[in-house]
């Protein structure tokens, strides 16, 4: 893998993931695929919005369908028939999401899985050979996500974890190559929870030992949106320019806009297509519930601005009536023109950028975002 920072404008950046399979535009917004399928969209559709890279997850695919079957397709790309870039999350979150299910050792963790009960142990080492062969593009180390609030002596002693895992993974990671033929890079991932000097000593801490590209994680998990941002300033003063910065699990369309400002590449977020399957849909104006009586006879489309198959073809009473009476498709639609607005907006965000023009913009599409009428929420 090799980044590429090809324009600033304040501490906002454009660059180009070069990868074997393909090159990725930043910034840039990674749909979530969990269990390798993006939840309500098709791969060709994922295409056709402007997807260039999605994201699987390493405790949902070896539970299910397991390494096995990945390993006899030729990798996770090949199973699931996508030939751009995968991202693959280590497990790590389900660390915190899970925590009923598991226990934190030194050597690692041990889950009960939410399927059946069964035990499964996940040292960094053994999620290192997992990442390899579900084939990913790029693969984030074990690392604990801690809850919020947490006091500072647990953020501590889980940040030093963390770190500790981090260098686990990557003498694996360096022990185990490439299964599939293309190339793999590796993530450290910044933790410390909303304390200023544990983030300060994990990112300086991961720089040290040298990765290909850097994640902040265990943010969006409860703490005030300006505590979020606060640790963005803070992780980004530090993490290399010279490498990939990924938010890990944020956000809201505003959320993106402020993390970009600060220097962040990479986003992740199930928000657009969880949303979308709940009849909440983003527009250029804010978002609009569809089921909302006040669409019943709109023949106009979701958003006038946005040139998506959606938004070219049906009205928002159709997308309404679909919702009503609960037809599959309704799921479909939302899904494909929320998707298409994210990606919409960090294209958008990376052409202002280029142009000089990315805080104009910004505060401009903020203002946009924030007049969503009282009615259209209801």
């Amino acid at each position: 893998m090799n980044f590429k920072l090809v324009a600033l404008d304040g501490r906002a950046r454009a660059g180009v993931i070069a990868s074997d399979h393909g090159e990725i535009e930043t910034p840039v917004f990674m749909p979530v695929g969990t269990q390798g399928s993006v939840k309500a969209i098709e791969q060709r559709e994922l295409e056709e919005v402007g997807a260039r890279i999605i994201l699987g997850n390493t405790y949902h695919l070896y539970l299910r369908p397991g390494t096995e079957i990945l390993g006899k397709a030729g990798g996770l790309h090949k199973f699931i028939g996508w030939k751009r870039p995968i991202l693959s999350d280590s497990g790590g979150y389900q660390v915190y999401s899970l925590a009923q299910l598991r226990k934190i050792e030194e050597d690692g963790v041990t889950f009960k899985s939410h399927l059946d009960g069964s035990t499964h142990f996940f040292s960094p080492e053994k999620v290192v050979v997992i990442e390899r062969e579900i084939g990913a593009d790029i693969v984030m180390v074990l690392d604990e996500c801690t809850p919020y609030p947490c006091d500072v002596e647990y953020a501590r002693k889980s940040n030093e974890l963390t770190l500790r895992w981090a260098e686990r993974c990557k003498e694996a990671f360096t022990l185990n190559g490439p299964v599939y033929g293309h190339s793999q890079a590796l993530f450290g991932i910044v933790q410390g929870s909303t304390y200023r000097e544990i983030r300060e000593l994990s990112a300086q801490s991961l720089v040290a030992l040298g990765f290909d590209g850097y994640a902040i994680g265990g943010l969006a998990v409860g703490e005030p949106v300006e505590a979020m941002y606060h640790i963005v300033d803070v992780c980004d003063s530090i993490l290399p320019a010279s490498q990939p910065r990924y938010l890990m699990g944020v956000g809201t369309p505003q959320n993106l806009l402020e993390a970009v400002e600060r220097g962040v590449d990479m986003f992740d977020c199930v928000l657009p297509t969880r949303n979308g399957r709940n009849s909440m849909l983003f527009t250029h104006t804010g978002s609009i519930n569809i089921k909302n009586a006040a669409f019943k006879d709109d023949l106009g489309p979701v958003d006038a601005r946005c040139s998506c198959y959606v938004c070219r073809t049906f009205s928002r009473a159709y997308l309404r009536h679909l919702f009503q009476v609960r037809e599959i498709l309704a799921l479909q639609l939302a899904t494909i023109h929320n998707l298409a607005f994210y990606l919409w907006l960090m294209k958008e965000a990376r052409k202002e950028i280029l142009a000089k023009n990315f805080r104009t913009w910004k505060s401009e599409m903020l203002r946009r975002l924030e007049t969503t009428s009282k009615t259209e929420i209801s």
